[in-house]
């Protein structure tokens, strides 16, 4: 007899949905969106055809990063409905075959933790300042900070307290916000209480998580200084000791065995690593189940370069035979309408640039509101709400602008998503053309669109391997393994097509020919 092939995991081929929580849906007229709205919206992403959900953070914070400084990692922020809107939604997905994944930050926690704000009362060498990165300063009285690391988001990576006697004393380490100050991994106590964290969701029913800066936690002992290089987030370089040190992996193996114990369960991880070998390393058979590749997010609407970003990726998860991840957008860049060139240019492109991920192997990751082809805001100064626009002393005006609530019905903000028009971001008029509503009575709009592609995807064993892969004269095609043909026109011309029927196409077709800016699928 022939060796027994396991079945697929669920989330092998399947469509996430990202929810930005504060942007989906308001249930209570606060105006920041709400757990209780995410399963108002169920129907919705049921009708759009994805197989789960990725919630950005929810548990209770003070909010300075938006939940990714996490000040109780069991328990739901008020401001989301609490934790008995978290049953209630995982109950509710469920019932409609859709899987819940939720956020966890393990590289840092918040500064109003117990755990931090007993070690500041605890005073140096104590056993509370060793579950973080306290050290000593450099200079004349410690004056200057332990090394040379900056913050992702700006500024130095460290910040000097005052000691429980009143005087200047040691300081922590944060690779991000001074309120998210980083965790001590090399400390026993910070795998328990993660453990804790991980085995208290799994059993309330999360079907997994989306791991926070998943190549961060484990710093290298004796923290060298770093080459300062010019661009901060999520630094481009392989060399950067902040990163991707090789201790990480033993947490990863650990997190892992903890999954082992829930059959189904994923781990995601946002892994900001460039060379291949490095990457696949954390889908080694032990570690992640998957890892986000942003190499696709990062490509220019160019066919070499999409090609080259698509060949990159699958060369790196097939070093360790793991399974590929696709995105065009999330909550940390801007949205890829207003990336490709904005207005009508940049909305087609990103329609076109949908077909061509729907069709590669794999998993998809959509970001809501990419579906209704909304395109970044641009925000005034004084609604911005990014740490990164203050501690870049205002120069770099953040990621508030793919972070605006979402449009459902109406003609003027709030568009459905609060009872208030005072929403957390204030929401641009012209989104009157852009409403679910609107969008749902046009079979010709972004959503119908949407909905026919995963529909379509589903029914033709989407998410199959690539058979071919070719790029020039400015077109790209991709065959899979289940008979589809996507074609993409990223040059100034329309081209013709392959002889085959047009599944769907992401513009109107003239004669048979792809106009510029446009994809299609063929069989």
């Amino acid at each position: 007899m022939g060796a027994m092939t396991e079945p697929s995991p669920w989330w092998s081929r399947a469509v996430f949905y990202q929810v930005y929580p504060r942007s989906f849906r308001d249930s209570d007229g606060d105006g920041v969106g709400d757990l209780d709205g995410v399963t108002a919206g169920l129907d919705y992403l049921v009708e759009l055809g994805v197989d789960a959900l990725w919630l950005n953070p929810v548990t209770v914070s003070p909010m300075a990063d938006h939940g990714y400084d996490v000040a109780d990692p069991r328990d739901i922020d008020p401001l989301f409905g609490g934790i008995e809107a978290m049953d209630r939604l995982i109950a509710a997905a469920h019932e409609r075959d859709i899987r819940i994944t939720m956020d966890l930050v393990p590289n840092h926690t918040s500064s109003q933790h117990p755990w931090f704000q007993a070690a500041l009362a605890a005073g140096p060498g104590s056993a509370q300042r060793e579950r973080y990165l306290f050290r000593d300063g450099t200079g004349p009285d410690g004056l200057l900070p332990p090394n040379n690391w900056i913050s992702i988001f700006g500024g130095p990576a460290w910040t000097r307290i005052v000691e429980p006697d009143g005087r200047p004393g040691q300081w922590y380490l944060h690779l991000f916000d001074p309120e998210q100050p980083d965790l001590n991994w090399e400390n026993p106590e910070v795998f328990e209480d993660l453990e804790k964290t991980l085995r208290f969701w799994l059993d309330r029913g999360v079907d997994g998580f989306r791991i926070d800066v998943a190549h961060g936690m484990s710093k290298p002992p004796d923290l060298p200084d770093m080459q300062i290089a010019e661009n901060r987030m999520l630094a481009d370089m392989d060399s950067d000791p902040r990163f991707n040190h090789e201790g990480v992996h033993d947490i990863h193996r650990n997190i892992r065995s903890v999954l082992d114990d829930y059959p189904g369960a994923v781990a995601v991880g946002e892994v900001w690593v460039y060379d291949n070998a490095a990457f696949a390393a954390y889908l080694r058979p032990d570690e992640l189940h998957l890892g986000f590749n942003f190499r696709l997010v990062r490509a220019e609407f160019d066919a070499e370069e999409i090609r080259d970003a698509i060949e990159n990726s699958l060369a790196a998860v097939a070093l360790e035979n793991a399974t590929p991840t696709w995105t065009l957008s999330n909550h940390d860049v801007e949205r890829e309408v207003t990336r490709y060139g904005g207005g009508a240019l940049g909305l087609a492109r990103a329609k076109a640039m949908a077909l061509v991920m729907l069709a590669l192997p794999g998993v998809v990751f959509v970001y809501n509101g990419e579906e209704l082809g909304l395109p970044n805001v641009d925000l005034p100064d004084e609604v911005l709400q990014d740490p990164v626009w203050e501690r870049s002393d205002r120069t770099e005006r953040g990621r508030d602008g793919c972070r605006v609530p979402m449009p459902w019905r109406g003609d003027a903000p709030p568009f459905g998503f609060s009872t208030t028009a005072d929403t957390w971001l204030p929401m641009p008029p012209d989104w009157a053309a852009l409403t679910v509503e609107r969008q749902l009575a046009d079979p010709e709009s972004t959503l119908h669109f949407f909905r026919r592609a995963l529909r379509l995807r589903r029914q033709r064993g989407g998410g199959s391997a690539l058979t071919g892969l070719s790029a020039e004269g400015g077109v790209l095609t991709l065959r899979t393994a289940s008979g589809l043909t996507c074609v993409l026109n990223a040059g100034e011309r329309p081209v013709e097509l392959p002889t085959g029927e047009v599944l769907l196409a992401s513009t109107a077709l003239a004669g048979g020919q792809l106009p510029p800016g446009a994809a299609a699928w063929m069989v």
